[in-house]
């Protein structure tokens, strides 16, 4: 009895809830679903306290209509089901309890035969509980976000290329694809992420395992910036590997057994003014031949080589906005490059201030060049350093050639006590060259503040998110491809370009494929920007701020990611109740799809600022001509709150970080992901996908879920629920047919058949795999290694290891 009155009150309360809120959300204009439920709830606890059989009749009809709706609403997608069917099932069992029947009935239920217990009432529950468990056992065996295919195995055929009408423009001795070695971040310069080892195939990878582990010896420190993240891909040239550390530490290994053969401190400065703590990758630059740039100008012939012992070099750039050439056989300072090894990167640098302005991402090196971007603080300041790229001769360090998108058209050095201009947008991702037609790719982001636009000037409009194509010798701007107009999301171009030649209509085109954040993959012939797959307009909403504007029309390519409008069936949530709330934020908010500009109101930004895609980037197959990527789908809400003045702290009360404070403009932003009361995303999973593409007709080929919750879990619940979860981190493809993949919220790194998209492989990493791995081959044996540190903010375990693995 006293069960049956518990389990009535509790129906009678959760039915309430249900119902108010359903009133709400119907007042919105959303679904009556919750409003209906909650009164059935209601009733049936009624019931239940007056000792009805008739409850559980009541409660079977409640199963029954939440079936329908639910079908009707997401069909058989599992993970959608959840929160519409998983507590009301547990309900419905508990109500077919014996100890529930048998205080139900007008005497007692002693006094009815056992069997007979299950007709009527009891047995209408049974039944749709029956129903339930029928739909949720056929929901587990199929998914509807599922993309059953595979990619082309063949290269294009004879008849192809023979009838290429573009073949002579090519350049003749392309660069190939990484090898034994893996001389540059993305494989060589092209940013590729290919291998053409082929030892790791779909049929031996099952056999790889840890061949060395090497730990860097840096743990969190007190005052470290939360963003510490292990993101690197090291480098393989000869017999070493080359990696930098959280700290920034250039350190290199033996690439058979991990041992180390030196390493290099440069006594980095760090606070929490810093942002991020970061280093993805170093650059090398073997000097045997190549005249140096310096001598190379025009006025004289390029003179012999500069007498050095660092005719290799290593170059680490740090978060303290300095370049050091290191000698890669030893780890020394090439003390004949900048001031005794080392370029200070500040040098003409407005509006500098601790931690404003910093080197996350590896240089490139090309024609006797290092060519350097930089970071800045988002959402700081309105008083923000510059993004010029410059260019420093590779022996000396002299500045070759400077572009500055505030004056494009002046590349030449400064002259001294000259600065470039303050805010223009910056490149902090890797950058890609095409050796043979002398251009360097490289993707700009916006000026921040990120979300407000008023006041940018024609320049910083024109260079703001885009892909540009500079002269690698001169710096001169050969084209621009822009992938948003008047960034008000931050979605700056976050991606290395990948260089890839295709055959398409019979011609080859040397292209180069962009991700971007809102999950548009530009394919771009790389000569002169123009599309090669088609990109076209799209009419977008405007801003209801007063003094801002958003642009009509935002650029979209036929080839993308970028996942549907959220709706009310899309809401998620653990229970139907903080779906239900979850449910009314996306109504109250403001949100007309994926271009709703910010707002003093409440709004969605979908896709988030972390990105369909993100610094990972793609891989690409110049065989196969194919791609692979790992898109991710969370949402986030931004909210601009209006700054009393320019040095009151709005947003980041109490913090010692004041981001998104926009310091000296009209607000300050609130920036949050998208989540449930109980700290679940608001939007059903999937969060995140691998998928494969044919580059040459630009179609999804296959496109599955991949990553599960085990390391979101509770410690003493790791349950790895394969629902697809966000990742950061690149893919590697092997000429073998394989993927390499570590960047998911779980700790793995697992291996992908590259036609179909199948799981083949996954092995446990000791922290977060937030990184690409990369492979090469040593002593006759392809290893693959790959970074396990985790990620500060993405909440990933954190640690110090690079694994190697090897086939056993």
């Amino acid at each position: 009895m006293v069960l049956t009155s518990i389990t009535a009150w509790v129906l009678i309360l959760l039915g309430a809830a249900l119902g108010a809120g359903g009133v709400w959300l119907a007042a919105l204009g959303g679904s009556w679903a919750y409003v209906v439920a909650g009164i059935a709830l209601v009733v049936c606890g009624a019931l239940l306290l007056r000792r009805r059989h008739i409850a559980l009749g009541v409660y079977a009809a409640l199963l029954v209509a939440m079936v329908v709706w639910s079908l009707w609403e997401v069909g058989l997608d599992r993970w959608a089901l959840v929160p519409r069917g998983a507590l009301l099932a547990v309900i419905g069992l508990w109500l077919l309890a014996p100890w529930i029947d048998r205080s139900l009935g007008e005497a007692a239920a002693a006094q009815v035969p056992a069997r007979s217990s299950w007709l009527g009432p009891r047995g209408w529950l049974a039944a749709a509980m029956l129903m339930v468990v029928a739909i949720a056992a056929t929901s587990i065996t199929r998914d509807p976000f599922d993309v059953a295919g595979s990619l082309p195995e063949s290269t294009p055929t004879a008849a192809e290329q023979k009838g290429s009408t573009d073949i002579s423009v090519l350049p003749a001795g392309a660069p190939g694809a990484a090898g034994d070695d893996w001389p540059a971040y993305g494989g060589t310069g092209q940013g590729q992420r290919y291998s053409s080892l082929k030892d790791i195939t779909p049929d031996t990878v099952n056999r790889l395992a840890p061949a060395w582990t090497f730990h860097t010896g840096e743990p969190f420190r007190p005052g470290d910036p939360v963003e510490r993240t292990f993101e690197v891909t090291p480098l393989k040239i000869g017999d070493l590997l080359y990696l930098c550390s959280v700290r920034q530490h250039a350190i290199a290994l033996d690439a058979s057994t991990g041992q180390v053969r030196w390493r290099f401190d440069p006594q980095i400065k760090v606070g929490h003014t810093s942002q991020h703590l970061t280093c993805r990758g170093l650059a090398y630059f073997d000097g045997t031949g190549v005249a140096s740039a310096a001598s190379a100008a025009p006025a004289s012939a390029p003179s012999a080589l500069p007498a050095t012992s660092c005719t290799r070099r290593i170059f680490l750039p740090t978060i303290d906005a300095r370049l050091f050439a290191l000698d890669a056989q030893t780890g020394d300072l090439c003390v004949d490059f900048g001031d005794k090894g080392v370029v200070d990167l500040s040098a003409g640098m407005p509006n500098l201030t601790p931690g404003a302005y910093m080197q996350t991402s590896p240089p490139v090196v090309a024609g006797g060049l290092v060519i350097v971007g930089g970071s800045i603080n988002d959402n700081a300041s309105v008083q923000n350093p510059s993004g010029v790229i410059r260019a420093f001769d590779a022996y000396s360090g002299r500045l070759v050639w400077n572009f500055d998108p505030g004056r494009p058209d002046v590349t030449t050095p400064l002259l001294p006590g000259q600065t470039y201009t303050a805010g223009a947008p910056n490149n902090w991702v890797p950058s890609s060259v095409d050796a043979q037609l002398g251009l360097v790719y490289i993707g700009l982001g916006n000026r921040s503040p990120d979300q407000l636009g008023a006041g940018r000037s024609a320049q910083v409009e024109r260079f703001s998110s885009a892909v540009i194509a500079l002269d690698v010798a001169t710096g001169s701007l050969r084209w621009l491809f822009q992938t948003v107009h008047h960034d008000l999301w931050d979605r700056d171009v976050p991606s290395q370009p990948s260089l890839i030649d295709l055959t398409i209509d019979g011609k080859v085109v040397p292209a180069l494929v962009m991700p971007t954040k809102q999950g548009d993959l530009y394919v771009l012939d790389r000569r002169s920007g123009l599309p090669v797959l088609p990109v076209r307009e799209s009419p977008a909403p405007a801003s209801t701020v007063p003094g801002e504007f958003a642009a009509p029309t935002q650029p979209r390519s036929s080839l993308s990611f970028m996942p549907p409008v959220l709706t009310g069936k899309d809401m998620w949530g653990a229970t139907p109740l903080d779906q239900l709330i979850c449910r009314i934020q996306l109504r109250r908010m403001g949100y007309d799809g994926p271009y709703t500009p910010p707002a003093t109101q409440r709004t969605l930004n979908y896709p988030g600022n972390l990105g369909v895609f993100n610094w990972g980037g793609v891989a690409v197959d110049p065989v196969r001509q194919i791609m692979v990527g790992t898109p991710a789908f969370l949402a986030f809400t931004y909210q601009l709150v209006p700054r009393p003045d320019a040095g009151t702290n709005v947003v980041s009360a109490g913090k010692k970080e004041r981001w998104n404070e926009n310091f000296g403009a009209a607000y300050a932003v609130k920036i949050g992901p998208f989540m449930s009361p109980i700290g679940l995303p608001c939007q059903a999973p999937p969060w995140g996908a691998i998928a494969g593409v044919d580059l040459r007709t630009g179609q999804h080929a296959w496109m599955h879920r991949h990553g599960t919750v085990r390391d979101q879990m509770p410690s003493l619940l790791p349950i790895p629920f394969p629902m697809g979860v966000a990742s950061l981190g690149g893919p590697l493809i092997t000429a073998g047919g394989v993927v390499f993949y570590s960047g998911t919220l779980d700790n793995y790194l697992r291996a992908y058949d590259v036609t179909t998209g199948r799981k083949l492989w996954e092995s446990r990493l000791p922290a977060g795999g937030q990184a690409t791995p990369m492979t090469y081959r040593i002593q006759g044996k392809q290893m693959v290694v790959v970074a396990a540190g985790g990620h500060g903010s993405f909440g990933t375990t954190l640690g110090d290891s690079l694994v190697a693995y090897e086939l056993k």
